[in-house]
């Protein structure tokens, strides 16, 4: 973890107790999870091609079969880096086909790869074989949008920046991948995996579209932290000389997660992959989940609530939350949600 994700790790801690108190609001919507505003870590520093899930030296083999069809792709996961993002929204589940039938019917849209695979097409299964345009068309009939990168990461990770979602050692019951199931699973089966902050699935079952393009270096370019959006523009990929080429080359959008075909390799909460928006090649383990902005008011409820709860700790704690806070105004000294705590840490130190 990079030297700034340190120091914020205790406001970081200080504000994932009252992700429950949001969670139990009126205000969030119905099976979605609330992620509240604060800094997190994205990516990871280590190359995760080199080493197996136990920490052990990779052979030649391992990372060949790990690897990602483009070589530019092979470090994409580092280095790491802080995000600092507003509070939103995101469903705590994969979308299924119950629900994405519903929207086919309303809307006219066309019906996805597999939809009448007996293996992949019951009602609580998630719906598999869309493309980016698919699932975006779907967010938006739900008056939702597709999560951007940084806050699908986020949602796995919590706010300790865990590998796994359940935690930071491999659990091969907690996941669907390689093949470990038939198919894919009810997107609200296997709870005692689920990410802090409640969603299911964010390791395995099926990959998941995101908002943002695919740029195996963006890492290195030293992103905008604040509510960070992904590239402004698509890079190309390059071929890889095989039958492939015809669906891979090209510009390309983030896909996460894993998925019940996919290795072991790919269920970390770090690990990035790439489609073309308009091909649904992984399509048998291919979906998405929506987000949504949340509104200030949630906001404000939750920077109250943990106020609150650093006053009831003491002196130590306010001196304690002034570092933090002191540290974050540095990296983004215009953010004003960091400005107002700041005062109010102030205020009690006084």
């Amino acid at each position: 973890m990079p030297q700034a994700g340190v120091l914020l790790g205790g406001l970081l801690l200080a504000v994932s107790p009252f992700a429950a108190f949001a969670q139990d609001s009126a205000a969030v919507p119905k099976r979605m999870a609330y992620v509240p505003f604060g800094p997190s870590i994205m990516g990871i520093d280590k190359d995760p091609a080199n080493t197996t899930s136990s920490g052990e030296s990779a052979s030649l083999y391992q990372r060949r079969m790990s690897m990602p069809w483009s070589k530019q792709a092979f470090h994409d996961e580092g280095p790491a880096h802080w995000v600092i993002l507003d509070g939103y929204f995101i469903d705590k589940y994969e979308v299924s086909n119950s629900d994405y039938g519903k929207f086919m019917k309303e809307k006219g849209h066309p019906g996805p790869a597999y939809w009448d695979d007996p293996r992949l097409n019951k009602p609580n299964q998630p719906v598999v074989g869309v493309n980016w345009f698919d699932a975006k068309a779907y967010c938006e009939y739900q008056g939702k949008r597709l999560p951007t990168e940084a806050e699908w990461e986020r949602a796995a990770r919590g706010p300790e920046g865990l590998k796994y979602p359940w935690g930071n050692e491999l659990d091969p019951g907690k996941a669907n991948y390689g093949k470990n199931h038939e198919a894919t699973l009810p997107v609200d089966s296997m709870p005692e995996a689920a990410s802090p902050y409640g969603l299911h699935h964010m390791a395995g079952n099926v990959f998941e579209w995101v908002e943002d393009w695919y740029d195996p270096d963006y890492y290195r370019k030293t992103p905008h932290p604040v509510n960070t959006q992904g590239p402004l523009k698509p890079i190309w990929i390059g071929g890889t000389g095989t039958y492939v080429d015809r669906l891979t080359v090209g510009a390309k959008r983030v896909i996460r997660g894993g998925s019940w075909i996919a290795a072991e390799s790919s269920i970390t909460t770090t690990h990035r992959f790439w489609n073309h928006p308009a091909n649904n090649s992984y399509g048998v383990g291919l979906g998405f989940r929506c987000a949504k902005t949340a509104s200030s008011a949630i906001n404000d409820k939750l920077r109250t609530a943990t106020i609150e709860a650093m006053k009831s700790m003491g002196v130590e704690k306010w001196q304690e939350a002034k570092t933090h806070l002191a540290t974050a105004l540095e990296l983004d000294p215009h953010n004003t949600e960091l400005q107002q705590m700041q005062a109010i840490v102030q205020g009690k130190l006084q």
